[in-house]
């Protein structure tokens, strides 16, 4: 049956209403789904941010992740002296320890002493995201931490310094912080040269090793020499010095007791301290080398030239006398041997204060001096500078200079008269930069002050016989004077030295060994004898006859050469 219009028109009406209500239940549906979804996703939002932000404060708490890469250290011949190495360092986030006394009882089954009152403080404080228990420990103790299972501890590893010979030219190598970056010896050195570098990871340094003019083989001689002359002479403290004569370059360097790179609080020690570089001594007699080699320099004097030293030599209130007087007058080649302290005070007066000064600072003695490994502490000059220092002066007395420093500017004494300067990197140019030194000595003066040095070892009456060494023609000078301490003499110690050089005709090597404070060594006499031609110079003559094959000098007579293995 057909609608009617009005029918037609009713129903229409009816389904734009139901379709109206349709969109009205999906539209309020649908606002409360999307509701429900904000709410879910702005909780997610929120744990989310507040992940971040607990993850925010731990990076905060702790270290930056990147550390210093160090280069390794090796000696001139190759020989691994420092390096780094990854060791795993221990943290905690205390706000994820769930038991501190817990934590503290297990670990200490593994590290004993660890639960100190601060470190429990530390570990109470949920505040705190980030601290170390224990830094750079072995791999084999971290296993051991690791296997307790501890909630919120973890393991990161740092670079650590690693000195595999131990205490080792422990005062040449000198020592690094917590951050590997070194603070003295030739670490520091290494950092000034801009030798480290800012890793992300403690990832080992690739870049070539510092290669030292050092010969291991020679430097443990040395020191274990200077170790023994210890013992048997009841010293506190030692220095040795090989130093190439011709550019420089120290072969070896100790003063005993040594210290330990990985043990900084050595450094404090002051019975440890560095006497090599580290302070300043009279040296005693033999500063007349530079005495006697300005009297011949300046032309004042020949070897053969007579001195009167059969009286003391006045100067204001004070007296200068021999230690054994000579009862006749001296050539300058016996001043030297005899080690005549009038007869070297006169020759300084007749050089002159003023040419003294110059030919000290022109040698080196006088001026600032330093090596890779630090500054050599400045030479305490006299004060006032006038007739009686002077006269001091020539005979080891009134001015104190570093063992080192002296070492040094005597080399110019024997390798025909150029300055050289001490250095312990290696260079490929070493002799012909050494040649480019000034020239202070004529090289007619080198060999006369050579000659004098051998005649002082080979002499019946020469105060170095005891440092003779068969093949080898060693030539030195000793050298004993009162040891001044807190600004005066107690009369009781003394420092002795023995200045060498081998071989003496063409020197490749010069030597100084200083004793401090040696007990007396003979029973010849109900006097004590404390000379350094007792001790220093025969500790010298055992350093040379132990570093001479290992430096690859050869022995001058073919019987010794034999014993050694070489033609």
């Amino acid at each position: 049956m057909a609608m009617t219009p009005a029918a037609h028109s009713a129903r229409r009406a009816d389904q734009q209403l139901e379709i109206k209500s349709r969109a009205v239940r999906i539209a309020l549906v649908g606002g409360a789904i999307a509701v429900a979804f904000t709410a879910v996703s702005l909780q997610l939002v929120r744990l989310a941010m507040k992940g971040q932000h607990e993850n925010l404060l731990v990076a905060a708490a702790a270290p930056v992740s990147s550390t210093y890469s160090r280069p390794d250290i090796v000696d001139r011949n190759g020989r691994l002296l420092a390096s780094d190495v990854p060791l795993p360092s221990l943290y905690a986030d205390p706000k994820r320890v769930p038991s501190v006394d817990e934590t503290l009882e297990q670990l200490s089954s593994v590290l004993p002493g660890i639960a100190t009152p601060e470190l429990r403080r530390l570990l109470s404080d949920k505040a705190r995201r980030f601290i170390w228990i224990k830094r750079r420990m072995s791999t084999a103790l971290a296993e051991r931490i690791h296997a307790l299972g501890l909630p919120g501890l973890a393991f990161r590893n740092e670079l650590a310094r690693s000195y595999p010979q131990g205490r080792f030219a422990g005062h040449l190598l000198g020592h690094v912080n917590g951050q590997n970056r070194g603070v003295i010896g030739l670490e520091r050195y290494i950092d000034e040269q801009g030798g480290v570098r800012l890793v992300p990871t403690a990832r080992v340094n690739t870049s070539p090793p510092v290669r030292l003019t050092i010969d291991a083989a020679a430097q443990f001689a040395v020191e274990e020499e200077l170790r023994a002359a210890m013992a048997r002479y009841q010293t506190v403290a030692a220095t040795g010095v090989v130093m190439d004569a011709r550019t420089g370059e120290v072969r070896a360097a100790a003063s005993v007791p040594g210290v330990d790179p990985d043990e900084p609080t050595e450094l404090l020690d002051k019975a440890r301290m560095n006497r090599l570089a580290g302070d300043v001594y009279e040296l005693g007699s033999v500063f007349k080398v530079f005495t006697i080699a300005m009297a011949l320099e300046t032309g004042l004097v020949g070897p053969s030239t007579i001195v009167d030293v059969t009286q003391p030599l006045k100067v204001g209130r004070f007296t200068i006398r021999d230690f054994h007087p000579a009862r006749r007058p001296l050539t300058v080649t016996e001043v030297f041997t005899k080690s005549s302290n009038v007869g070297a005070g006169r020759l300084a007066l007749e050089i002159g204060q003023e040419r003294q000064q110059a030919m000290l600072k022109a040698l080196g003695v006088l001026t600032p001096m330093a090596t890779e490994a630090g500054v050599i502490v400045h030479p305490k000059l006299p004060q006032p500078w006038g007739k009686a220092a002077t006269i001091t002066v020539a005979y080891g007395h009134g001015l104190a200079v570093a063992p080192l420093q002296f070492a040094a500017s005597a080399a110019a004494l024997v390798n025909g008269g150029i300055v050289v300067k001490p250095t312990l990197i290696t260079r490929p140019d070493a002799l012909a930069y050494a040649a480019s030194g000034a020239r202070v000595l004529k090289p007619s003066t080198s060999a006369a002050i050579r000659e004098m040095m051998r005649l002082n070892v080979t002499s019946s009456g020469g105060s170095g016989r005891r440092a003779d060494v068969p093949g080898y023609e060693v030539g030195g000078k000793t050298g004993t004077a009162d040891w001044a301490q807190s600004g005066r003499y107690n009369g009781k110690s003394v420092i002795n030295s023995f200045l060498a050089a081998f071989p003496i005709r063409e020197p490749r090597y010069v030597v100084l060994v200083t004793l401090f404070d040696p007990k007396s060594t003979t029973a010849s006499s109900r006097k004590p004898h404390r000379t350094a031609g007792l001790n220093a110079a025969p500790t010298a003559g055992q350093i040379i006859a132990r570093v001479a094959p290992l430096l690859g000098v050869r022995p001058v007579n073919r019987g010794v050469r034999a014993r050694f293995g070489q033609k």
